[in-house]
């Protein structure tokens, strides 16, 4: 082998720590934006909370570039400015209290399913092995509060020596059915609804037909095959429709009414509010931070070698304002460009969505489309109309017969509006509503239909038909 000296250019990308704390923070929600401003709070010294006293509001854009670690003039203006007085004049206004207060934070804890049944578990009499057996039971359960999973295979699964017969564990298996919420770690929904069936009074109307419908014929109401039911029942339309109108009130599962999901909390970024006649974007002032950067230790900093221990410290408090401010200006620019080019949706809802794609904000503002991507996620705008991810506005664009187009929100919007309004004796098929949407002069393929359909989780014609 023979060694060789190679002369190779080549270019690439690095980012600088500021660009990239910049794209970090871009695409954080405000609720995330606020958890890491506490980190930064506690490892940095040099940056405070602000009061929003007496400090100016930034003027123009901070570009995430480079900057020299010389003060300038510009550096020191920058360390005072303040976040909390951005957007002067958009939305909450101040508020009275204690600013740090967080009533996120004071939420109480809403106990787990699997708490909520142990604790109750606990309150009865039961010895060490039946309350370890119903433990089990409680960890067998799925999302829905049903206990699928055959008792036989769970004996099976235990230890030869516990000597656990599947009769020992459906006993258990009924007392559990007996806490709240009532009918958890029921078989199925037959047993389920049955269940709250034998709880109702004897005189209730239409109760011995619903029995018979929940524990024979679930199926057939299932799939709402209603002509074959009233033949083997050998009952009428009116019967019929009284017996499915109880089932209707019954809880569908066991864990109906209870809370097991964590709960999200949601900040909106951006207040929509009718100004002359036209619908504005403005930010909200309620999720602005109030950070600056503690002018007394900058100060003196400046006066001491640049070599000095916070010298860093100061600089990475500095990018992160700078960063801070470009954040909120951008989701800034973003939003007013959408508002500016849905007013129709603001002022007539769904059905006047217009088409829109993430390149057409890019060209717009001269951003990356992968810029665009990262604001417009976990962001945020509340307006008359709702809270919407700014995500909502974007749709892909179909041809009406006019030359024109519409967007896939306002078609959506369109197959609803036609599918409440039908015949619930005769639901439309795909196809029909296809035919309704193209006299519209919006042509709709039958597939594109189906797929918007299920999108928005209409059921199929066969299981909309109503009695």
């Amino acid at each position: 082998m023979k060694q060789t000296l190679q002369l190779k250019v080549s270019q690439q990308l690095t980012l600088t720590p500021q660009l990239q704390q910049s794209i970090k923070l871009l695409q954080m929600s405000t609720l995330d934006l606020s958890s890491e401003l506490e980190r930064y709070l506690l490892e940095n010294p040099l940056l405070e909370r602000s009061d929003g006293s007496d400090s100016p509001a930034p003027e123009g854009d901070a570009p995430a570039t480079q900057e020299s670690s010389n003060d300038t003039a510009e550096d020191r203006q920058q360390d005072s400015m303040e976040l909390t007085d951005w957007g002067s004049g958009s939305g909450s206004g101040n508020r009275d209290g204690d600013d740090e207060f967080d009533p996120i934070l004071n939420a109480p804890c809403r106990p787990t399913l699997r708490e909520h049944l142990t604790a109750q578990m606990r309150e009865t009499q039961l010895g060490r092995r039946d309350s370890a057996l119903l433990a089990l039971l409680i960890d067998e359960l799925d999302d829905d509060g049903y206990l699928q999973t055959p008792l036989e295979e769970v004996a099976a699964e235990l230890p030869l020596e516990l000597d656990v017969e599947a009769e020992e564990l459906e006993t258990l298996r009924k007392l559990m059915m007996q806490f709240e919420p009532m009918g958890i770690g029921s078989r199925d929904l037959g047993e389920f609804l049955a269940l709250q069936l034998g709880n109702l009074p004897p005189q209730t109307p239409s109760l011995p037909l619903a029995r018979q419908l929940a524990g024979e014929h679930l199926a057939l109401l299932g799939s709402r095959d209603y002509t074959r039911l009233k033949k083997i029942l050998g009952v009428g339309e009116a019967e019929l429709r009284a017996a499915h109108s109880l089932i209707a009130t019954l809880r569908p599962r066991p864990t109906s009414g209870f809370d097991q999901g964590e709960t999200h909390y949601v900040a909106p970024d951006i207040h929509v509010v009718r100004r002359g006649g036209r619908w504005v974007a403005q930010l909200n002032r309620g999720s602005l931070p109030k950070l600056q950067v503690n002018q007394l230790y900058a100060n003196m900093l400046q006066q001491r070698d640049s070599s000095h221990n916070l010298s860093g410290q100061l600089q990475e408090a500095r990018w992160l304002v700078k960063n801070i401010q470009q954040r909120f200006d951008t989701i800034l620019k973003v939003s007013e460009s959408i508002v500016e080019r849905q007013q129709a949706f603001f002022e007539h809802g769904e059905v006047a969505m217009r088409p829109l794609i993430l390149r057409d904000i890019a060209d717009e503002l001269g951003l990356h489309e992968s810029t665009i991507s990262r604001v417009t996620t976990q962001k945020y705008l509340l307006c008359s109309r709702g809270l919407f991810e700014l995500k909502y506005f974007f749709g892909n664009a179909l041809e009406t017969d006019s030359g024109g187009e519409c967007s896939a929100t306002a078609i959506k919007a369109l197959i609803r509006q036609i599918i409440d309004s039908e015949d619930g004796k005769k639901p439309l098929s795909d196809s029909a509503i296809a035919d309704k949407l193209t006299a519209q002069g919006i042509q709709v393929a039958r597939r594109t239909v189906a797929k918007y359909r299920e999108a928005m989780q209409i059921p199929p014609v066969s299981l909309r038909k109503a009695l």
